[in-house]
């Protein structure tokens, strides 16, 4: 089994990457872009996950790779 968790800043929290990626953008030449978010995406996997494999995942997102203060993640099961 496969997961794919996706962790990005809350869209109410300020991303200095981002600003700073999209300026470095602009300054190449391409000023259109209007915003860069910046996130993490794991891969994990998994053997013999169980038929709770799912709910841990999502208690491992919530508690370890993600801060659910600032942040919002995706997790996308892959068989």
């Amino acid at each position: 089994m496969k997961a794919r968790v996706t962790v990005m800043p809350k869209k109410s929290v300020l991303d200095p990457q981002g600003v700073a990626v999209r300026d470095a953008i602009a300054h190449h030449g391409f000023p259109q872009i209007s915003m860069v978010r910046i996130g993490k995406v794991m891969e994990i996997e998994i053997d013999d996950a169980g038929p709770d494999a799912e709910a841990r995942l999502h208690e491992i997102c919530a508690d370890l790779l993600s801060n659910p203060v600032i942040e919002d993640y995706v997790l996308q099961i892959e068989a």
